[in-house]
């Protein structure tokens, strides 16, 4: 029992950093993507008007000012409430998630997603038409791809992030799966060798 018990301590993840100051990283670009998604959004409705075209670097890059109801690609405008309430679902999931950071990367991806999610959520709930059928004001415009927003952009890379963490066994707690499952055989062996004493 005692191998046992030293192999479950072993998984528990070292860590660099306490998970008060990783969930505060989290939160702080959580911050930083919001605002910057938000004060862009406001700039694009303050100096340009709906469907203007701004060249920025021509022909990969070009502001677009649009206001889209739907997904990427405008996929699913009559079911904008269902995407308004599939973020405010991402949003609280992600913050249950923040409790059990221990992992740098881990914070560095939930914290982009949690500031993406929430950046594109206040233009569902709060932008015309309606509550939960707010149209999200898109202006980022590049060749054969859809057009998007500071948002958009720390969401995909954040779940980009999130995909490799997972990939490479990487979890919340900064602890390996490998690790795990080493601590697993060890404790059968543990009870097994407990049952035969």
């Amino acid at each position: 029992m005692n191998d046992a018990a030293s192999a479950a301590e072993a998984v528990k993840p070292q860590r660099k950093y306490s998970r008060g100051r990783l969930v505060t990283l989290a939160l702080s670009l959580a911050v930083i993507a919001y605002a910057a998604d938000q004060l862009t959004k406001w700039w694009v409705e303050t100096n340009m008007y709906e469907g203007e075209v701004i060249p920025v670097i021509p022909p990969i890059l070009n502001w677009y000012f649009i206001r889209n109801p739907g997904a990427a690609f405008s996929i699913g405008t009559e079911f904008t409430w269902v995407f308004s309430l599939l973020m405010a679902f991402v949003f609280v999931l992600v913050l249950f998630l923040l409790r059990k950071l221990g992992s740098l990367w881990w914070a560095v991806a939930l914290g982009g997603l949690l500031g993406g999610v929430a950046g594109n959520l206040t233009d569902r709930l709060f932008r015309p038409p309606s509550f939960l059928n707010g149209h999200v004001v898109d202006f980022i415009s590049v060749p054969n791809f859809a057009i998007f927003n500071i948002a958009d952009s720390f969401i995909v890379c954040s779940m980009i992030g999130v995909c490799l963490l997972m990939f490479v066994g990487r979890k919340i707690d900064g602890s390996k799966e490998s690790e795990h499952d080493d601590a697993a055989s060890a404790s059968v062996e543990g009870s097994g060798e407990a049952g035969r004493d």
